[in-house]
């Protein structure tokens, strides 16, 4: 897991040799103007999502783990916690793991919280369960999902 800010993103661009290109789309476009919705990068290795959604409580976010897709996170209107448990001591699976959505729910605790404020990131490695939205009101985010 990485939190830091988009002036630094360049520090994280040796990680993954797709980092480069979702760093330039997440500064080089004006992402509050931007409406919901997903767009495509690359097929099937990297997408961006705009996603508007509303605070919730600790309780009821719900951990989540991926195993093919990295999640870069941001915050582009509102506040937003995540809630983080390394995914070898995730053990509490609501269901198995979805291979089409790449996505795995639990029903552990996180042992931590990070806040993420606009111009800030995230990133999440399959390594990394996550807890996402939680906050109060209105949340704006861009999350994009980068194949391992």
């Amino acid at each position: 897991m990485v939190l830091d800010s988009l002036k630094n993103c360049d520090a994280y661009v040796a990680l993954h040799p797709l980092f480069k290109q979702a760093f330039d789309f997440l500064n080089q476009n004006d992402l509050s103007s931007m409406e919901p919705g997903k767009t495509v990068l690359i097929e099937g290795k990297l997408t961006v999502s705009i996603m508007e959604t509303e605070g919730k409580t600790p309780e009821n976010a719900k951990l989540e783990a991926h195993q093919r897709y990295i999640d870069i996170q941001t915050v582009i209107s509102g506040s937003e916690a995540h809630g983080w448990l390394p995914i070898e001591a995730c053990k509490q699976e609501t269901a198995p793991y979805n291979a089409e959505k790449d996505i795995i729910f639990f029903t552990d605790t996180p042992t931590s919280r990070i806040a993420v404020q606009p111009g800030e990131f995230v990133i999440f490695f399959p390594e990394d369960g996550h807890a996402p939205c939680i906050g109060q009101g209105p949340i704006k985010k861009a999350v994009v999902k980068v194949l391992v």
